[in-house]
């Protein structure tokens, strides 16, 4: 009997995003376009958040079927609430990555552990897909509020603040400058609105985190070249996503992101693996800057040169 083949998680998640981002959608922005709630991260049915790759694949499928709901069960859990899944409703696939240690024989045979990571699939669906559970988790998590123009967000303000991060405001580049360990930002005047202000502050708040006192990178972009380049933008570019779903700010492209894109896609075709690893990496960073919240940040010191964008 013929054996199945495996299935290749990496493969397949990767080939879908790549697929959207030539089609010029990127499943992490505005998976809320055509409802009236605000951004907020994937639920699972016991209002825990989803985090990294997850909240991306479930943005994504969010987005493709319009579904509203933010809450996301199991087969099981829809059973366990009382109701049930939809006949003919398909279901998105979300993963479980973790380590598993072997012990193996080296040449010299003596033994040695080995760490081996997995990723394991399984199948989510949106309240939207069912039929019997509470009211409570079919609508929006919350309605948006009206367009705030310029005005300032207090709460992600704080939330800056909060890291203790240097941001100086004037001219007309926003970058962070790994040598002087500073953010640069324009004025909030000088953009069209409030929110697209936070997102891109938040885009390099999250490059302000690549130090190696901070959440530092597996790669150095400012050393390695264009393709590490890149990776660290695919890490800002998701950590200002999950950033922005925590704050409920709308997260909206920046105009210079199309340059952006085809880096990101010589990532992705070249590496299976990259998209798990900048997702977790954004995740790790966002982590560290929930952690500084009601506490002073570090002050440590590098030498780095580029100014990553």
């Amino acid at each position: 009997m013929e054996q199945k083949a495996k299935r290749d998680c990496y493969a397949e998640i990767t080939n879908a995003i790549i697929a959207d981002l030539e089609k010029g959608v990127r499943p992490w922005v505005k998976p809320w376009d055509g409802g009236n709630a605000i951004p907020c991260r994937p639920l699972r049915i016991t209002g825990e958040p989803y985090r990294g790759i997850n909240v991306m694949l479930l943005w994504s499928a969010a987005h493709q079927h319009g579904y509203q709901s933010a809450y996301w069960v199991t087969y099981q859990q829809a059973l366990h609430q009382g109701g049930h899944i939809r006949k003919g409703e398909k279901s998105t696939t979300v993963v479980f990555s973790g380590t598993l240690t072997r012990t193996e024989r080296d040449d010299r045979g003596e033994e040695q552990e080995k760490v081996i990571p997995f990723l394991k699939a399984y199948s989510v669906f949106n309240i939207d897909q069912t039929e019997g559970l509470p009211e409570k988790y079919r609508a929006p998590a919350a309605i948006a509020p009206a367009t705030r123009d310029n005005a300032r967000c207090e709460r992600a303000d704080q939330f800056v603040t909060n890291t203790q991060a240097e941001v100086r405001y004037g001219g007309d580049r926003a970058c962070y400058s790994p040598l002087e360990d500073r953010i640069q930002m324009p004025s909030i005047e000088r953009f069209k609105d409030s929110d697209s202000f936070y997102a891109v502050l938040l885009h390099e708040l999250t490059h302000w985190t690549m130090r190696d006192t901070r959440c530092p990178r597996k790669f150095r972009p400012s050393i390695h070249g264009v393709g590490n380049y890149a990776r660290e933008e695919l890490v800002a570019e998701l950590g200002a996503a999950f950033l922005c779903a925590d704050l409920q700010i709308a997260l909206t492209p920046r105009p210079d992101h199309a340059e952006y894109v085809a880096g990101w896609l010589e990532v992705l075709r070249n590496d299976k693996r990259a998209i798990f690893q900048a997702a977790a990496t954004a995740q790790r960073a966002v982590d560290f800057l929930n952690s500084l919240q009601g506490a002073e940040g570090s002050t440590g010191h590098d030498d780095a040169i580029r100014q990553v964008a």
